[in-house]
């Protein structure tokens, strides 16, 4: 066997060899270290916003913010002005970013929603089917008695109360006060889509079905959840909600938000989105009590003309609206985290209305303005 010579290691050179290939590992872990930190990281997503329920306190963020076209808010503000309103806000993930009174309306005034308390009609009815005091498939009789109609019995026993909801219980809707002898048949429910006042036989509903007067079960359930202010105004042809601006801004939260404020869900959320779909098929842009946008076709009131297109053209096609006479306005848009808020006197005295009107797409036309 042969024995192979003994080799001398250069430990010195080991050692710089070593410490070239330790130097070279740091080299090139520190540059991919740069290269991730100098890549474009995702905005962190925005928490949503709820104010306090008990005190003035609201966040707000600027429309700068958002990169929001600053000059076009004056435009947007003399057209306000222009159309009689007397306070408009804009939220954008529960925060206020815009909020403007006119004319000697202030933050703490009260003012009327009309047909926009509709949709306040219609939560309190979510609720309470909820707590299992109704079922809106039953029929309204069920819960109000019978011969509340002027309707034959046959005829009143088909209206049920998502008929009430949705405007199609085919009553006569040229009669606006809401007393038996004008609740006439028309057409058989669920055949016919016509705006009136009948839903007001909800509040009757709530109550009886509840044992309180409905405003009681409303402030207790709805009012002092979210931290509202203001009162009801109950009559025999218009059963009106008044508050102050804000009141209304919240509302418009919990709704764009499915019916849950902060980390109590105040009408299921199934309920909820019920409320903001084709509700039937004669009006596809009527939920419950809400108006819906970017629909094939709508309706509007005191008129069985079916018209084609959006509802508010200008407007993203999924918001949804509360609306009231005079131009009384919340809308919702989920797919920008927005509520928009318009209270005032009608934008056209001359040509009032009972819920839609032109001032809807002239209004966001303005807004796009700022906001695109």
């Amino acid at each position: 066997m042969r024995i192979k010579p003994f080799q001398r290691i250069d430990v010195k050179e080991q050692n710089l060899k070593y410490m070239k290939s330790y130097l070279f590992l740091l080299l090139l872990l520190s540059t991919l270290s740069c290269s991730k930190n100098n890549e474009i990281q995702p905005t962190p997503k925005e928490s949503m916003y709820y104010p306090s329920n008990t005190s003035s306190t609201w966040e707000t963020k600027t429309l700068s913010s958002l990169g929001w076209n600053q000059t076009a808010v004056q435009p947007l503000k003399d057209f306000l002005i222009q159309k009689n309103t007397k306070s408009f806000m804009i939220l954008v993930n529960g925060r206020i970013v815009m909020e403007e009174y006119f004319n000697g309306h202030t933050a703490s005034t009260n003012w009327d929603w009309n047909s926009a308390g509709k949709t306040l009609v219609a939560t309190t009815t979510g609720i309470a089917q909820q707590e299992g005091l109704l079922n809106i498939n039953n029929k309204a009789s069920d819960y109000i008695g019978i011969e509340w109609t002027n309707m034959t019995l046959a005829k009143e026993n088909l209206i049920s109360v998502r008929h009430l909801l949705t405007m199609t219980s085919g009553n006569d809707d040229t009669k606006q006060y809401v007393v038996k002898p004008n609740l006439t048949y028309v057409a058989d429910a669920g055949t016919r889509w016509a705006y009136s006042n009948i839903f007001q036989k909800l509040i009757d509903v709530v109550a009886n079905t509840s044992n309180k007067t409905f405003e009681t079960y409303f402030n207790e359930k709805l009012k002092s959840k979210i931290g509202m202010d203001g009162f009801w105004n109950f009559g025999t042809i218009f059963t009106i909600y008044h508050s102050t601006t804000r009141s209304m801004a919240k509302f418009g939260l919990m709704a764009l938000n499915k019916g849950k404020w902060n980390k109590e869900q105040i009408v299921n959320e199934q309920f909820f989105n019920e409320s903001i779909s084709t509700s039937q098929n004669i009006n596809p842009s009527y939920g419950y009590l809400w108006w819906l946008n970017g629909k094939t076709s709508f309706m509007i009131p005191g008129e069985q003309t079916v018209n084609q297109g959006y509802l508010v053209p200008n407007a993203p096609a999924d918001m949804y609206s509360a609306m009231g006479a005079n131009d009384q306005r919340i809308y919702v848009i989920p797919s920008k985290k927005m509520v928009v808020v318009r209270m005032g006197n009608a934008s056209d005295p001359a040509n009032p209305n009972f819920a839609v009107s032109g001032f809807d797409n002239a209004l966001w036309g303005k807004i796009n303005a700022v906001i695109n």
